[in-house]
């Protein structure tokens, strides 16, 4: 794996005089810096729709970054906003079982949360954004008014001013509000992209629109943002469009044993029966084959797959399995299968489509 958000986020406060990261992708440095975060598109797919991104050709194009896995917006957020990776943070995924929570237990939403949980004491790692502010940089969040007292913006993104805008011409205008202070960070975030992909799949006449928002957005951040300004572009995740389904437990016996289903389709976390580890994982490798990667904890655990450093709290929180989705197929929980099988666009493996992300920039 190469670099990716937390490595981006460590870099570009570094570049704006931090103490106490490492800029891993020597950017230059700054005073203002705005970061632009187009969720679910994929450096691949910038690279097949390059005709219908203009904007492009003003753009300076790095290298690219690779989500930190799973290649999900839970996970790399987490990893943005704490320049840590996911088995340090431990928000691993878009739902994983809350510890201690009974049995068979519950799944917590990373992106609609559960009141029964604080925040705070689900991702204790001070974020970027809040040591940021301590030496004098102010920080802003540019979001949809909906994110702003949200359970994961205050678990991953805590720390800086919130500033709700639901248009892109408010977008603009909060941006270029929060960069009027010589030393300021603007981060804006939007899911455009990622909303209409889910429900009409990539290439889609509802994506290449907002394809044409998010073009829009870029082209007013370059006229409209003030002199001096670092903008950088990139993304969380890509997407793929679904190819096979299967639903586990309808005529597979995939679900004996297992206790709880996590994760997404196309990075699952298993919840298994104590004991009966070993055998699902041989069950699961049987009636999938060579459609995707199974991994027991301990592997997971000593092939990094969340990082070199696991904490206790990933530990407790990881599925006993976890199972990745190769080619186009989806793995369904079928307790939510019409929903999930629903969906066209769906990320959260390991393809290159899925994996890689863009890091564009613009001097103002």
């Amino acid at each position: 794996m190469g670099f990716g958000l937390a490595d981006l986020s460590q870099s570009i406060f570094t570049a704006m005089g931090f103490e106490g990261a490492n800029n891993h992708l020597g950017l230059d440095s700054s005073d203002r810096t705005c970061l632009l975060l187009i969720d679910g598109l994929g450096a691949q797919l910038i690279a097949q729709h390059a005709a219908d991104l203009p904007i492009l050709s003003s753009l300076t194009s790095h290298m690219n970054l690779d989500s930190h896995f799973p290649s999900t917006t839970a996970t790399n957020l987490a990893s943005l906003g704490t320049g840590e990776l996911p088995g340090v943070h431990g928000m691993l995924g878009y739902t994983v079982r809350v510890p201690r929570s009974g049995e068979p237990g519950r799944l917590l939403n990373a992106l609609k949360w559960d009141d029964r949980v604080d925040p705070l004491y689900w991702q204790k790692v001070p974020t970027l954004f809040e040591r940021a502010s301590t030496q004098g940089i102010s920080v802003s969040n540019i979001a949809a008014k909906r994110y702003e007292s949200s359970g994961f913006t205050q678990a991953a993104l805590r720390g800086a001013h919130y500033l709700g805008a639901n248009q892109i011409v408010d977008m603009v205008n909060e941006a270029k509000r929060a960069l009027k202070d010589p030393r300021s960070f603007a981060y804006v975030y939007v899911n455009q992209v990622d909303e209409a992909g889910h429900s009409d799949g990539v290439g889609s006449e509802k994506w290449l629109s907002a394809l044409s928002i998010v073009s829009d957005l870029i082209a007013r951040l370059i006229a409209e943002l003030p002199r001096g300004t670092k903008i950088y572009i990139t993304a969380d995740h890509g997407m793929i469009n679904v190819g096979q389904k299967i639903i586990l437990g309808v005529e597979n016996n995939l679900m004996d044993d297992v206790t709880l289903v996590g994760g997404e389709p196309r990075a699952r976390h298993i919840y298994i029966t104590p004991g009966a580890e070993s055998d699902v994982a041989a069950r699961w490798k049987e009636r999938l084959g060579a459609g995707a990667d199974i991994y027991l904890k301990e592997k997971v655990i000593t092939e990094g797959l969340f990082g070199p450093q696991t904490s206790q709290e990933s530990i407790d929180r990881m599925g006993d399995l976890i199972v990745i989705a190769k080619d186009d197929l989806v793995l369904l929980d079928p307790d939510r299968a019409t929903k999930e099988g629903a969906m066209v666009g769906h990320h959260g493996a390991m393809t290159e489509q899925e994996r890689l992300i863009p890091l564009l920039s613009y001097q103002t």
